[in-house]
This record gives structure tokens, C-alpha cells and sequence, in this order.
């Protein structure tokens, strides 16, 4: 697809073209003219968009789409589809689907169903056969196969020595661990962030510390084994504190936030409604304000939607049996855009790309032209008709939004939202 993006500002730090507002010329999927004012001269099919923002492609590191198996909460499709008019060029797809994706025929099979696709996909393997936590997967198979990284989804990993060994043996084809850290035995049978609210609401707690005793053991691993470990979706004040002590002392350790606990905490279960019911835990205030602080500082490495499509049936029920879980693809950049600078939230979408081992995208002229097309100062109401996912399971339904995509630009393909 041959055509002019006009009037576009460009955010972009690694472009010389950073904050100016130019014309981007697109031929056979690359940058041919970057300028202002371009002249029109092969009859170019023209986009204009109103305050229309541009930056290299978004990259979101957590997203379930179901298939093979739950293809009546998400398919690999519909998912992908959702994913470019949100905005997103590339997507983690966490191995949360029956069979679990734990060997090279599987990461073949999702590669497979994404192909042709506008929004990249890139499979993460599970670390555990079956994500049942007993015996290392096939990484090696996996990576040689096309999968980025290797963790199980929203299971921490009970025997130490198991993630330890799994650290070790990563670093002979430079793979990167994802540790999700939540201790099982002193989170129990809780549902709720201990405190306040779940004690007003009599829901069994999970406290902080089932996080945080998770993240200091993995991190303690991490130096003792040396390699690359990610830490997704932290929660709490005390789990950023360890992560930028361990980065002070040179691990590489990276860590990740959901775009829910950014923007809510568990004062919104007085209604026990099962939409907020995530892992982990929506927490307080305070922990929210310090994953904020943590954002703009540096610490926390990325943002992530944490999508994860929940069928009608696991999730509009009982709050203490309903599944864990929120859609979020759809609504990420609006909410973000309600708690963080735009250049931090560009950031934040973009960043992963070169920790996860995926090219970066920078706008220039002769690079392959892969980028994300938005207004940052729409603002509106997250309702129903915005969600495309078949799952309708949104912690943000009727949160006021500020910033919209409106589609992408990769693999030659202009995907816009309606």
C-alpha cells in the first residue's frame, strides 16, 4: 500500500524528526519521504486525521487470545484485529490455552494463524510442561521455533531450584525468563488485596507480601545465576523498591505494570463486581501511586494490557469463584493517557520491543515503516461499543478516556478503527 500520511507529529526520541509535524510518504511499506508540505506527485492516496500523532509501532508484552482451545473467549484472529485498531503493531502472546503452548509444534501452530495479519505476533513459551510447574518445557525447540520468551502464564514458579536451573540453562541461547511473583502459600485462598476494603467486604485477603517475598527470592536467583529475567504486572510499593535496588547492582532484571493497576485500586470492589477481579490483586492508593512514580522514573520498564478474554461463564458469577482476568487492548492507551505524560506512555509502548529481542521501528526515511497513528487529547467514555474482543470482560467499562488510536501502519497493511 502506497500512500501520505499528512500533518502528522512525530513522537519519536530516536528520530530526527521528534516532535516536528511532517508529511510521511509511504511506498512498498517503507519511508520514502519524510517532509513538510510533500507534493502529491504519483497520486498517492492521502490520510488526514484530525490532531493526528504518530510514533513507532506500540508493542504490548501480556496478551492472552485463547486459541487453540478457548476459542470462545478470544481467537488469534479477532484478537490481532482488535490489537492494530488499538494501536498495537506487535503483541506477546502468553501461552494461556488448552493445549498449553509448551513445544516448537505449538508456537509453529500460533505463528501459523497469525500469519498475513497486520499486527505482528510473538509467542511466549510456556517455561513448565503443561505451566504445571514440574519439569523445564522445550525452550530451545521453542526459541528456534519463534517464541520471545518463556514464562508460565500467572503462575509463579513454587520450587526455586526449578527457575534457577531455568535461568541458567536460558543463557546458552540468550533467552529471556519471565517469573511471574506471587507466592501461593501465603496468598492462600484469597481473592482481594488484604486490607481495608477486603476486610469491610469480608473477602479472604492476599497481602502484599505474597508478591514481594516472590520477587525477592527471584531476584536473589537472578544474582546468583546472572541472565535475563522479567518480572510481569507488578503490584505493590515494595516489589518496585527491590527491582531498582537490583538494577542499581547490575542485574538485568525488567519489570512490567498493567495498565488496571494504574488507573484503579481495590476501592472499586465495594460492589463486588467480578470485572475487577485480576491477578494480582488490585492494591491500595499508595501502591498505585508508586507504580506511577516507578513508571516516570524508570524502574518499571513497560506497560502492559494484560489482556485476558474470560468467558461469560467463568466470569459474570460469584466473586470469590469468578476467574481472574480483564480485557484491556482496547481501552489501554485512554486510560493511560488519564495518569501519565504522553511521552512516557510512548515510551512505555514501545520499549519492550528491544527487551523481548524485537527490532525497533524508528520513523526515518528508508526504514520499514511500522507505527502507530493517534490523537492524544480525544477524550470520551470507555463503553460497550468500543470493545471488539469476544470477551466483554472490561475492569475499565465507563472510565473516562483521554487518547485514542487510530489504527496502525505495518507488514504494508493501514488498519484504522471506525
Amino acid at each position: 500500500m502506497n500512500l501520505i500520511i499528512r500533518a502528522a507529529k512525530v513522537i519519536d526520541s530516536d528520530s530526527s524528526f521528534h516532535d516536528a509535524v511532517v508529511d510521511l510518504q509511504i511506498e512498498n511499506g517503507v519511508f520514502t519521504k519524510i517532509a513538510r508540505n510533500l507534493t502529491n506527485d504519483s497520486n498517492l492516496r492521502e490520510i488526514k486525521l484530525d490532531n493526528l500523532h504518530v510514533s513507532q509501532g506500540w508493542f504490548d508484552s501480556s496478551v492472552c487470545l485463547g486459541e487453540p482451545g478457548f476459542e470462545d473467549r478470544e481467537t488469534i484472529s479477532n484478537g490481532l484485529d482488535v490489537a492494530s485498531k488499538s494501536g498495537f503493531t506487535a503483541v506477546a502472546m502468553q501461552p494461556y490455552s488448552h493445549p498449553i503452548i509448551d513445544n516448537q509444534s505449538q508456537v509453529a501452530f500460533v505463528r501459523s494463524k497469525a500469519a498475513g495479519s497486520a499486527t505482528d505476533l510473538y509467542p511466549i513459551g510456556a517455561l513448565t510442561k503443561e505451566s504445571q510447574g514440574k519439569d523445564l518445557a522445550e525452550l530451545y525447540d521453542m526459541k528456534n521455533a519463534g517464541a520471545v520468551a518463556f514464562g508460565d502464564y500467572n503462575k509463579n514458579t513454587d520450587n526455586p531450584n526449578l527457575l534457577k536451573i531455568a535461568l541458567q540453562y536460558a543463557q546458552d541461547f540468550d533467552a529471556l525468563v519471565i517469573a511471574f511473583s506471587q507466592d501461593n502459600d501465603i496468598k492462600g485462598s484469597g481473592v482481594a488485596n488484604e486490607g481495608i476494603v477486603s476486610t469491610r467486604l469480608g473477602l479472604k485477603g492476599i497481602p502484599a507480601l505474597s508478591e514481594e517475598i516472590a520477587v525477592a527470592r527471584n531476584l536473589f536467583l537472578l544474582e546468583y545465576t546472572g541472565g535475563k529475567l522479567h518480572l510481569p504486572t507488578l503490584s505493590t510499593e515494595q516489589s518496585v523498591k527491590l527491582v531498582k535496588a537490583a538494577k542499581a547492582k547490575g542485574l538485568q532484571v525488567t519489570c512490567s505494570a498493567s495498565v488496571h493497576h494504574l488507573t484503579l485500586t481495590d476501592e472499586k470492589l465495594d460492589g463486588f463486581d467480578s470485572r475487577y477481579k485480576v491477578s494480582p490483586p488490585l492494591r491500595n492508593e499508595a501502591d498505585r501511586k508508586a507504580l506511577i512514580s516507578a513508571v516516570k522514573d524508570g524502574t518499571i520498564d513497560m506497560v502492559t494490557s494484560d489482556h485476558n478474554p474470560i468467558d461469560i461463564e467463568h466470569k459474570k458469577m460469584e466473586f470469590d469463584l469468578a476467574k481472574n482476568g480483564t480485557i484491556g487492548l482496547e481501552s489501554a492507551f485512554g486510560a493511560l493517557g488519564t495518569v501519565l505524560p504522553l511521552e512516557v506512555i510512548v515510551q512505555k509502548l514501545t520499549s519492550g520491543k528491544t527487551i523481548f529481542g524485537i527490532e525497533p521501528s524508528v520513523i526515518a526515511e528508508g526504514n520499514t515503516a511500522c507505527f502507530t497513528l493517534f490523537n492524544p487529547n480525544l477524550e470520551w467514555v470507555f463503553t460497550n461499543e468500543h470493545i471488539g474482543s469476544k470477551s466483554k470482560n472490561a475492569a475499565l467499562l465507563g472510565m473516562p478516556m483521554k487518547g485514542k488510536a487510530y489504527g496502525i501502519f505495518n507488514n504494508k497493511k493501514l488498519v484504522l478503527s471506525s
